[in-house]
């Protein structure tokens, strides 16, 4: 069985990666030369542990190939997955020239029954779509179109891959539910669940659990605002909903909201899909709201004390960068959104991230107000207080001391509730967290 995947965005890469150290013969594509270029010497363009190991295990085993040539990949290919990027159009719906286009060369050099999986994020009805733009290029060459939805967590993707919490298969006919049986027998022999559905029953579920996800955590979100108002602690609060177990504590915690390539990108989607059906997602477009509105509440904290003007000429060390941990991810960071909002207003921004910083300081090239340090204590000199934006292992257990000693004012902002407030406000510190109770 010969694998070809058309795409090596974080997706595409995992999976081709990750199915070829399963003993499959996988051939990535991608047009960006220089990407497989860097690819076949080994180097990975993205941060996620251990996937740097396995790809140059499975190069040097002769199992995992990259290429520009797609025609050829396709050609010789039994199994084609579609893994392209379908990012957010302007109306919030996804943009599926890409998948599109690679259904067209899917079509155009495809051999009989070539079984193609759509691995990308899209909307219900793409694969029908798919396989209408196949068809249009070579009349029935494809066995079927399935789609199957990816559930990584960014950071976690290794371990998810290969010990997902289900699989979920949408397919037209019983021979190509035969072939993705025994493309997946070895999870399914390990006991990972496969659900078999239709098409639009699996695109949905992709956009139905993301935003399951995303509600949860705005609804803490919001739930921490009220905390502050009422004098409770939001961190009490979780502990005491999240022991329910028709709740679960996974995805209960407050901060300075979510970003990432998923949630933002697929809660937009499923409403703009709503949309498109005539129905209006109440809940879905809370959702979205309350976590822009939160990407912005540390900062609202930050003017309230210091002031319009009052923030101007002062500087803020930040340590966090990427939307989570263990990924060098910003898109919809939340800290773009606060190192653009203190900027703006003539404060400096003294920044330190693990993995993210090439890419925030691409961003913001142009922003004289922005520096950057290779140790997170080096971005405490002068600083007025301490930005905590994503919670890294190694920001957890800080020499308080020395933090003290480096900032101008013992001032702590805890934009993921990772700190103790009474244990850091016995060090000497003003502990500004989210919806945890005043001192």
């Amino acid at each position: 069985m010969k694998i070809c995947v058309l795409g090596t965005g974080y997706v595409g890469l995992v999976a081709g990666v990750c199915l070829s150290d399963r003993g499959l013969s996988v051939t990535c594509v991608d047009v960006n030369e220089e990407k497989i270029t860097a690819l076949n010497q080994g180097v990975v363009p993205i941060y996620e542990p251990g996937l740097d190991e396995i790809l140059r295990r499975n190069v040097d085993a002769g199992r995992l190939f990259f290429t520009v040539d797609g025609d050829s990949a396709i050609a010789e290919a039994d199994i084609v997955y579609i893994a392209v990027g379908t990012p957010s159009a302007a109306d919030g719906s996804a943009d599926l020239r890409w998948v599109l286009a690679a259904a067209r060369q899917i079509g155009a050099n495809a051999k009989e029954d070539t079984l193609v999986i759509i691995k990308s994020t899209v909307p219900v009805g793409t694969s029908d779509r798919v396989l209408a733009a196949i068809n249009e290029e070579n009349a029935h060459n494809v066995l079927d179109v399935i789609s199957n939805p990816e559930f990584l967590r960014e950071g976690a993707a290794i371990e998810d891959f290969a010990r997902p919490d289900r699989i979920v298969v949408g397919y037209r006919k019983e021979q190509s539910k035969d072939r993705m049986t025994e493309l997946y027998q070895s999870f399914i022999d390990a006991g990972h669940p496969v659900y078999f559905m239709s098409n639009r029953s699996a695109e949905l579920t992709k956009y139905a659990a993301n935003t399951m996800l995303a509600t949860k955590i705005s609804f803490m979100n919001e739930l921490a605002k009220l905390c502050e108002l009422v004098d409770a602690d939001v961190e009490s609060v979780r502990e005491g909903v999240g022991s329910d177990s028709r709740i679960g504590p996974k995805f209960l915690y407050p901060g300075v909201g979510y970003g990432g390539s998923c949630f933002p990108k697929d809660v937009k989607a499923l409403i703009s899909t709503a949309n498109d059906a005539g129905l209006h997602l109440k809940i879905a477009n809370a959702v979205e709201l309350v976590n822009q509105e939160q990407k912005l509440f540390l900062f609202e904290k930050l003017l309230q004390k210091y002031g319009e003007e009052g923030l101007k000429g002062k500087s803020f060390a930040m340590w966090g960068l990427a939307f989570k941990p263990e990924t060098d991810d910003i898109r919809e960071a939340p800290a773009l959104k606060i190192i653009d909002q203190l900027t703006k207003r003539g404060a400096n921004v003294c920044a330190y991230d693990p993995e993210a910083m090439p890419h925030v300081k691409a961003v913001f090239s142009e922003n004289k107000n922005l520096s950057f340090t290779e140790d997170p204590m080096d971005t405490l000199d002068n600083a007025e207080a301490l930005l905590l934006i994503t919670e890294w292992k190694q920001f957890r257990s800080p020499n308080w001391e020395e933090v003290q000693k480096r900032l101008n004012s013992a001032v702590i902002y805890d934009g993921r509730n990772i700190y103790d407030p009474d244990f850091v406000r016995s060090k000497g510190f003003e502990y500004h967290g989210i919806g945890r109770r005043k001192a």
